[in-house]
């Protein structure tokens, strides 16, 4: 082989090599890009259905203790955030969501309480169903966990 060719042909794979590593670092990089704002989006999404769940629970919770009698419209929407989470939440998240309605559904059936009574309950610490539902959502969010989905 003449030392022209080999030379060109050196050229040649030298810049085939470059522009191969240029296309796969470029495709590299914004997979990654990518990958993060898919995360973002996630996390946007069940902060925002955590948030909804928070406040539509709170409200039949406040409820349950003034009437035995529960607004059947509020449970509906409450179990349809719930089953939102399962598509888009941990189990560890779906599990304290359940807690929170089965609760709420206990206050209901129990006896209407009075204002003497829930401050009572306030002190002695039985008065936050939605705490552990709410450190569970946080620890999820900041560790930024990522729910496994089936492919489509």
């Amino acid at each position: 082989m003449e030392p022209a060719y080999l030379s060109a042909f050196a050229a040649l794979a030298g810049s085939v090599i470059g522009g191969l590593t240029s296309l796969s670092t470029s495709w590299l990089t914004h997979r990654v890009q990518f990958s993060a704002q898919q995360l973002e989006h996630d996390i946007g999404r069940r902060e925002e259905l955590y948030k909804h769940f928070i406040e539509e629970a709170s409200q039949c919770y406040a409820d349950a203790f003034k009437n035995s009698e529960p607004d059947v419209s509020k449970l509906v929407c409450l179990y349809a955030l719930v089953s939102r989470m399962r598509v888009l939440s941990s189990e560890a998240v779906i599990e304290q969501a359940d807690k929170v309605m089965r609760f709420i559904i206990e206050t209901y059936v129990a006896p209407n309480k009075t204002f003497q009574e829930v401050a009572e309950n306030m002190r002695a610490g039985h008065l936050d169903p939605l705490r552990d539902f709410s450190e569970t959502c946080r620890d999820e969010l900041r560790r930024g966990v990522v729910v496994a989905r089936l492919p489509t």
